[in-house]
């Protein structure tokens, strides 16, 4: 009779413990979301309207005697290409000094889209980055950003303008890759459109 009763008492006070402990978790977790989501919410308000055009001119202005340098964001990691916010692809070697490609060299070339497909998937990220940026594309990436709005964590939600956004959506990701270990398509898996590459046989 003893050993029940203490028995008893100690089932009671386990469920006490494991009561307290579960909605201790679920209070924690429950403030981590609201704050994640607040964050998230104070920066959607606080991002700078969407830009389309590109702030940097396609040649050097000319003050005075002196040439004006504008600066270039690039696609910074290409070994052999670079890709700069006005749509122009061009060898490293290419590259003014404001690293934005020198439109002269006979390698660079505006909206490029060598290696690019009707699915608008590409071989090589730097052309992915040029052809996305032509001036035709802009209705199919509002329409990209407007359903990617409706997502909990709007991967787009903080790109600023059309050259991060072609830099961003250009980016292997996981619809580019299938079975967690393989390109959909390893000859063009840098894609700006809607849909993921087209899904390829798994050789055996």
């Amino acid at each position: 009779m003893f050993i029940t009763r203490v028995l008893r008492k100690r089932w009671v006070l386990s469920a006490i413990f494991i009561g307290s402990l579960l909605y201790f978790l679920v209070s924690v977790f429950s403030k981590s979301k609201d704050l994640v989501l607040d964050e998230y919410e104070v920066k959607q308000t606080l991002r700078k309207p969407f830009q389309w055009q590109p702030k940097v001119p396609d040649e050097p202005e000319k003050v005075g005697n002196d040439t004006k340098i504008f600066k270039c964001r690039n696609s910074v990691q290409g070994i052999h290409l670079i890709a700069d916010e006005r749509g122009y692809v061009c060898k490293r070697e290419d590259l003014g000094p404001g690293n934005c490609c020198n439109v002269r060299a006979t390698s660079s070339k505006r909206y490029h889209c060598e290696s690019c497909m009707s699915n608008k998937c590409c071989a090589v990220y730097e052309y992915c980055i040029s052809c996305c940026l032509q001036p035709d594309k802009q209705t199919l990436l509002s329409r990209i950003l407007k359903e990617a709005s409706n997502e909990p964590f709007n991967p787009f939600a903080f790109v600023e303008d059309h050259f991060e956004l072609c830099l961003l959506k250009c980016r292997t990701s996981s619809q580019s890759v299938q079975h967690e270990n393989s390109y959909r398509d390893p000859k063009a898996k840098y894609c700006y459109g809607e849909n993921p590459p087209d899904l390829q046989a798994v050789l055996n």
